[in-house]
């Protein structure tokens, strides 16, 4: 097999790699909407220092997807380690779902 391959035929070297980076940028958006109603600030309030479970609240409807989320990617990244294939592309889907959740934790936590 040819060791060089173009971008379009590494995205689609690895089928399952994508289904899964499709299910983690759900999980992404699931998160910030759970992370929205669970303890994002108004803009009314933000000033004001009360004494509230917000925090509780938040941490109580985004632990279940954190929790979950980070199981599938260990699993993913530890089957990769395991299958240690010649062939780089299959690990460019689980790379690529860090920065959706960096950008799904940033913006959960702008409006803390």
């Amino acid at each position: 097999m040819d060791s060089k391959l173009s971008i379009s035929e590494a995205f689609l070297a690895d089928p399952w790699g994508l289904v899964l980076f499709v299910i983690n940028v759900i999980g992404a958006a699931s998160y910030v909407i759970a992370a929205s109603h669970g303890g994002w600030v108004t803009p009314q309030v933000r000033e004001l220092h009360a004494e509230t479970a917000e925090p509780f609240i938040w941490a109580l409807s985004v632990f279940p997807i954190c929790a979950v989320f980070l199981l599938l990617n260990v699993a993913w990244g530890a089957f990769l380690i395991a299958r240690r294939q010649r062939r780089r592309p299959r690990s460019i889907w689980w790379l690529m779902t860090i920065p959706i959740w960096l950008v799904a934790i940033a913006i959960d936590f702008a409006h803390h």
